[in-house]
């Protein structure tokens, strides 16, 4: 029995579909991050329709350096034809290729190793910096979660990303507010969080990350602005289209979804009926 997958090339259903996939992958492995996952799906979803991360030679390059959602990353894989939907299966198995986060061992299209917080995004950094020497037009884009701005490693390479003026660059922000154990606030305020950006020299958006158009828009700007790196702040809801998830941090990570839990995150995110068999079936998909 088959996984719905088709999207059409539209965004709102491309973004269902990697939700749809990210808590399959997680129900399946018995572990996996869900609220992140679901929060930049619409993200993702917008990148790679837009930004033609797929396309070979790439136009572009995308760094996910909040490694611990690469769920959403293989469920937009898959939507876009260069991951097999039969490998999401093996999320987290010995000896299959996806890992709990992304390897450029296992997985080639992947650009770069992350999970160690802040890490991915200097990858980024490095490599929009090679990118300008080599005179190469390709653009980088990278995701960070909000509780990873907690790392001093980011505003290193924030601050030489502005030094060296890489306006090839793009970060994205997913700003649920949340990060493992409770809001970001409580742990270590990141307020004013547009004028820190700007103040290292950075070309701000701030945007619900959320919406489709706006997304759209700000990826727009982002490649028509010179001089500076970009920095989109979006907006985002943790567990974003699951009822139960949507603004608790009890479903960072580190979970297991009982059989009850996820088939009311299917309903919620329109399963039902004889469709819903084959999102519960244990095993290899086709």
């Amino acid at each position: 029995m088959s996984l719905a997958i088709s999207h059409n090339n539209d965004i709102d259903t491309f973004a269902r579909m990697i939700r749809r996939l990210s808590l399959y992958m997680i129900y399946q492995a018995g572990s996996g991050h869900p609220g992140g996952s679901l929060s930049c799906a619409d993200l993702l979803a917008s990148l790679y329709l837009q930004e033609g991360l797929a396309q070979q030679p790439a136009p572009a390059h995308f760094v996910l350096s909040k490694g611990h959602a690469c769920p959403a990353l293989y469920g937009a894989a898959v939507g876009v034809g260069i991951l097999p939907v039969a490998e999401i299966s093996g999320f987290r198995r010995i000896k299959r290729l996806l890992q709990g986060h992304p390897s450029v061992k296992h997985t080639p299209w992947v650009v770069a190793n992350s999970g160690s917080l802040g890490q991915g995004f200097s990858v980024a950094v490095g490599m929009a910096q090679g990118l300008v020497l080599q005179n190469k037009r390709e653009r980088v884009y990278a995701m960070l979660g909000d509780g990873e701005m907690q790392e001093g490693e980011v505003w290193e390479a924030a601050m030489f990303a502005a030094h060296k003026g890489l306006d090839n660059l793009c970060v994205i922000i997913d700003y649920n507010k949340m990060q493992s154990d409770d809001l970001n606030e409580n742990i270590i305020g990141l307020e004013p969080l547009v004028d820190k950006w700007r103040a290292f020299g950075w070309h701000v958006l701030d945007i619900d990350g959320h919406s489709n158009s706006q997304i759209r828009q700000s990826l727009l700007d982002a490649k028509g602005h010179k001089g500076k790196p970009t920095v989109i702040i979006a907006h985002t809801i943790k567990g974003k289209g699951v009822s139960y998830m949507e603004n608790s941090p009890l479903w960072h990570g580190s979970v297991k979804l009982k059989e009850d839990e996820y088939k009311l995150a299917l309903s919620d995110l329109g399963i039902a009926g004889s469709e819903m068999s084959a999102w519960l079936a244990t095993g290899e998909t086709q």
